[in-house]
């Protein structure tokens, strides 16, 4: 007489996953572009290794975020929606930030890599990629409050990148992404 309940139950479950909708096509560049501001964080951590400034930066997230929130209305956004997304970006970047650099500290130096100059050509770059994630946060927006999209996220971000530091980063970048309950 148990079997029963437990068929019953383990039937839902399968019946409900097998029928899971596929994670939207506005997902996709979303994620794409949150990996291409994370792959900058490596220029920005030799960049910071070189000059021998902090990685915490406090004035500069601050006009990062203010900017992204000052754009928020001709996306359609929030500006509570845009801090908290901007906030895990520079959050995510940080993390490779100090991961590079201690394994650079620990090795007693950083790659022999080409270093691009931080104001004039790192910087731009991540405002060009600002006003890209804005379009795409709002395209994908309509999707954040549904059930499925933690699944969805955690489905992308482990068939994703293969680096352990960058999933993690991913992880960290997207971890507000979803507004749906858990």
């Amino acid at each position: 007489m148990r079997l029963r309940p437990c068929l019953a139950l383990l039937t839902t479950l399968l019946v409900n996953s097998a029928f899971a909708s596929p994670a939207p096509a506005a997902l996709a560049p979303l994620l794409g572009t949150i990996e291409e501001r994370l792959a900058i964080a490596d220029q920005v951590a030799l960049s910071k290794w070189d000059s021998g400034k902090p990685v915490e930066d406090r004035q500069r997230e601050r006009e990062v975020i203010a900017g992204a929130v000052a754009l928020a209305p001709a996306y359609k956004l929030s500006n509570e929606a845009v801090e908290q997304f901007f906030s895990a970006q520079i959050e995510a970047n940080k993390l490779v930030q100090y991961a590079h650099l201690s394994d650079w500290h620990a090795q007693g130096k950083a790659p022999n890599d080409p270093r691009p100059d931080l104001v004039g050509q790192i910087r731009p770059q991540l405002d060009q990629l600002q006003k890209r994630l804005l379009q795409q946060l709002a395209d994908f927006s309509p999707y954040r409050n549904d059930p499925q999209c933690p699944s969805w996220l955690a489905k992308a971000n482990k068939t994703g990148t293969h680096a352990p530091l960058r999933k993690l980063a991913q992880i960290r970048a997207t971890a507000e992404l979803c507004s749906a309950s858990r």
